[in-house]
C-alpha cells in the first residue's frame, strides 16, 4: 500500500493543502510528499499567472486564515459608494463596481486599486475620461459601458445634464464622463445653430372653398436651451405643429385672389402669430415663407382662361389706343397741309421719293418741271391769277 503521495507545484502555481476539509497551509513551487495515512488529504492547485484569486468562498478563507494567506494574497474591498480602478503594471485594466471584493496574488504583477468616492461627486476626471472614452481597451468593454456615461458635445451645441430626472448643469462643447452607479444619468444635446423646418403637402381650403396644396419653409434658433428642454418634450415637432396650424388659419381667412395677389401678407401673418408663442419657450423664429401654392387641375385651366382673356382685353385696349392716336396725328397733319401749300408740296415730294424707290427706270418728258409738276399730282394744280 502506498503511504506517500508526491505532488509537483509549478513556478506559476500555488497549492492549498487541506486535511479533513480543513485548511493547513500554502504550498509554493516545488515537490512535496504528502502522507495519505494522516487523514483525508486534499491539494487544491491555483494558477497565479492570472493574478486574480478566484475561489467561491475566497473572502471567508482569507478572513479565517489571514496570517497564513497574508504573504501570498492581498484583497481590496469597496463600499457601496465607491468605484475602483484596477491597474496592472501601471495600465488601467478594469473598473470595479461598488461593493466589489477583489483578492489578488502577490508578487506576480504590480497591482493597484484607485478608489473613487461617488457618494456625492459623479463627474469623472478629464484625464480619465480620455482613457475610458476612447483611449484604453477598458473603455471599449461592456463593463465601461455599464459604468460610465460618456458624451461628446460638439461645437455650436450645448449639453443639458440631468441626474435622477433633475436638470443639474449646462455642458459646453467638449468630452465628459459620469459614473452611472447609484444614479440615473442623462445628457440631451441641443443644437444652437440656425435650423430650418419644412411644412409640406398641406391640403387647405381657402375662404372661397378652393382646395390648395401649400408648402411652407421656416427657420428658427434655440436661445434658451434649458427652457426648451424643460417646457417642451420635442421642440422640433412643436414648431412644426405650430407652423402648420398658423398656416391653416391664415389661408382659411383669405380668398384665392387675395393669396395669389399678395403672398407676403400670408408670410407676415404666420410670423406674427408664431413668434410670440415660440419666444415664450426660448425659441426665436426667423424667416417664414410660402414656397409653393399648387392649384387643382381644373382650377389651373380656369385661371389660365381668365388670364388669357385679361391679356386679350389689354391687347385690344392698347391697339385701340394706338389707332386713336394715329388718327389724331393724321387729322392734325391734314389740317396743317390744308393751310400751307408749301407743306403740301413737300408731302408730294416725299410720296414721289417713296415711289421712285420701287421703280428701276423713269422716262422724263418736259425736263425737271415735268417731273415736279406732271409726274405726280395729288390734287388739281392751282391756276395762276
Amino acid at each position: 500500500m502506498v503511504i506517500w503521495k508526491c505532488i509537483d507545484i509549478a513556478d506559476n502555481e500555488r497549492a492549498f493543502l487541506f486535511r479533513r476539509n480543513r485548511f493547513v497551509r500554502v504550498l509554493e513551487a516545488g515537490r512535496y510528499r504528502v502522507m495519505r495515512l494522516a487523514g483525508k488529504t486534499r491539494v487544491e492547485i491555483h494558477d497565479i499567472s492570472d493574478v486574480l484569486f478566484k475561489r467561491p468562498n475566497a473572502k471567508f478563507l482569507l478572513n479565517s486564515h489571514a496570517e497564513k494567506l497574508e504573504p501570498y494574497i492581498e484583497s481590496h474591498e469597496l463600499t457601496d459608494t465607491q468605484v475602483g480602478l484596477l491597474y496592472r503594471d501601471g495600465h488601467l485594466a478594469d473598473i470595479l463596481p461598488p461593493g466589489t471584493f477583489l483578492p489578488v496574488w502577490k508578487s506576480v504583477e504590480q497591482v493597484r486599486v484607485d478608489i473613487v468616492d461617488i457618494s456625492e461627486h459623479y463627474t469623472i476626471d478629464e484625464k480619465l475620461v480620455r482613457l475610458l472614452g476612447r483611449g484604453s481597451k477598458v473603455g471599449k468593454t461592456t463593463v465601461a459601458a455599464s459604468a460610465v456615461h460618456y458624451i461628446e458635445v460638439p461645437d455650436e451645441y450645448v449639453g443639458l445634464l440631468t441626474v435622477n430626472g433633475k436638470l443639474e448643469q449646462r455642458l459646453a462643447p467638449g468630452s465628459y464622463g459620469f459614473w452611472k452607479y447609484n444614479r440615473s444619468i442623462g445628457v440631451q444635446l441641443v443644437d444652437l445653430r440656425l435650423q430650418t423646418v419644412e411644412v409640406g403637402g398641406q391640403e387647405i381650403l381657402t375662404k372661397d372653398r378652393v382646395s390648395l396644396r401649400i408648402n411652407l419653409s421656416a427657420s428658427y434658433k434655440v436661445l434658451d436651451p434649458e427652457r426648451v428642454v424643460l417646457k417642451l418634450g420635442n421642440y422640433a415637432e412643436f414648431i412644426y405643429r405650430e407652423l402648420q396650424l398658423r398656416l391653416r388659419e391664415a389661408v382659411g381667412t383669405r380668398s384665392l385672389d387675395e393669396l395669389l395677389e399678395d403672398k407676403d401678407s400670408l408670410n407676415v401673418g404666420i410670423v406674427s402669430n408664431v413668434r410670440e408663442k415660440l419666444a415664450h419657450y426660448g425659441i426665436e423664429i426667423g424667416t417664414v415663407g410660402v414656397k409653393d401654392i399648387i392649384l387643382p387641375g381644373d382650377m389651373k385651366q380656369i385661371l389660365n382662361q381668365v388670364v388669357e382673356a385679361q391679356k386679350e382685353s389689354e391687347a385690344n385696349l392698347i391697339k385701340r389706343r394706338e389707332e386713336t392716336q394715329a388718327m389724331r396725328s393724321l387729322h392734325n397733319t391734314a389740317k396743317m397741309m390744308e393751310n400751307s401749300p408749301v407743306l403740301m408740296r413737300l408731302k408730294e415730294l416725299e410720296a414721289l421719293e417713296r415711289v421712285t424707290e420701287r421703280i428701276g427706270n423713269i422716262s422724263v418728258y418736259g425736263g425737271l418741271d415735268g417731273v415736279l409738276n406732271d409726274l405726280v399730282k395729288l390734287r388739281p394744280s392751282a391756276t395762276s391769277p
